[in-house]
């Protein structure tokens, strides 16, 4: 469903990802974790085609929504008005699914989104992707600036919609182990490389995995 191949993306002389090569099978889900600055949320933008490579291909397999760091909200509008403008592609302005998926959204929908808590934010911001009626999902920083218990259930919303609808989704987080709990497979991005890949529960035993993101090994 998405598929990078030998990737290289430059701000003016500054080179922001080397040749980075990963896959996200039809299904699937993958987290890519990385300390800032690692080019997580350059990768992010490269695969919704907000920025262009100078080298290298992005493939994706189908209909792909990105929720991006920090949100990006219109805090001036309303939170039905920022759903709405995520099915602008989709053709899609019946918001009753996503409601269905998060209730609260269905009591915001008149307020603005710019006086909204940072997870409830979080969840709009959730929605709006998901008005696009996307095949493949990028998440970039879910659990950013969110208490675990508002984390804990936006991840199983969306491990919900992998397993009963096979969203497939990347998952791009600085939270180890919330990443390795919901992905299957793992990419870890540092200075703009790839340097360690494979299978969480493998990832999450590697020693220099564990000491720079898990605080140590795992018991």
């Amino acid at each position: 469903m998405i598929d990078v191949t030998d990737l290289v993306v430059s701000y003016g002389t500054a080179t922001a990802l080397d040749h980075v090569t990963l896959s996200v099978r039809q299904g699937e889900m993958v987290a890519l974790l990385g300390p800032n600055g690692a080019g997580k949320s350059t990768l992010a933008n490269t695969l919704a085609g907000i920025l262009a490579p100078v080298s290298g291909t992005v493939r994706i397999g189908g209909r792909l929504a990105l929720i991006p760091e920090g949100r990006q909200l219109f805090p001036d509008m309303s939170v039905a008005d920022n759903l709405a403008l995520g099915g602008w592609r989709s053709g899609q302005r019946d918001p009753s699914a996503v409601y269905e998926l998060l209730p609260r959204l269905a009591e915001l929908a008149g307020r603005r989104a710019g006086v909204l808590s940072g997870g409830e934010q979080q969840m709009v911001a959730f929605g709006r992707a998901m008005m696009a009626r996307p095949e493949a999902l990028v998440v970039d920083e879910l659990s950013l600036g969110l208490a675990p218990t508002v984390t804990a259930d936006l991840a199983a919303h969306l491990a919900e919609l992998n397993r009963e609808h096979g969203l497939t989704v990347l998952l791009i987080e600085q939270n180890a182990r919330l990443a390795f709990e919901l992905c299957h497979r793992a990419y870890v991005l540092e200075s703009g490389r790839l340097v360690a890949e494979g299978e969480s529960a493998e990832l999450a035993e590697d020693p220099r995995v564990a000491s720079a993101y898990l605080g140590g090994a795992i018991t």
